[in-house]
């Protein structure tokens, strides 16, 4: 008995007929329209800040990528609730739940450039020199590396 794989199909038909896929699918152009609709509702400044995580049993809940902007919504929210009730897709909502959680990866905030001096490179150098142990050693010369060329 010998095993014969299935034939691939595209994946835009799996999509369409496989049914945990098509569920899956399907909920996610659902947040993908509830997320233009709220959308449509706050400031430009807060769209990008605020995220659909879920909408079930008249319950919203927002997530919002720092504690700054949490705030802020939080004293908008009951004109936002009024805005969103307004529309179809929100006739029975009843709550606003606001979440932060913060952003992950590279957009997270500018990355701090630690720059030496030249003599404090020397120094750490120095140092590095006369220490035996090679991962110590080698963290030090990576550190007396960073020396800033344009400091006297």
């Amino acid at each position: 008995m010998t095993f014969r794989p299935l034939p691939a199909q595209a994946p835009a038909t799996l999509l369409r007929e496989a049914k945990p896929l098509k569920a899956l699918f399907g909920q996610a152009q659902r947040l993908t329209n509830l997320q233009r609709l709220v959308e449509s509702q706050l400031q430009p400044a807060a769209r990008e800040h605020c995220h659909v995580a879920s909408w079930r049993d008249g319950c919203l809940l927002l997530i919002v990528t720092d504690g700054h902007w949490a705030t802020r919504l939080r004293y908008q929210q009951r004109r936002l609730q009024r805005q969103l009730q307004a529309l179809e897709e929100f006739a029975t909502l009843t709550k606003i739940l606001f979440k932060v959680q913060p952003s992950t990866g590279p957009n997270r905030g500018t990355v701090r450039s630690v720059r030496l001096s030249n003599s404090a490179a020397q120094s750490i150098q120095a140092t590095a020199e006369g220490i035996s142990d090679p991962s110590l050693k080698a963290a030090l010369e990576r550190l007396a590396s960073r020396s800033d060329s344009q400091t006297p």
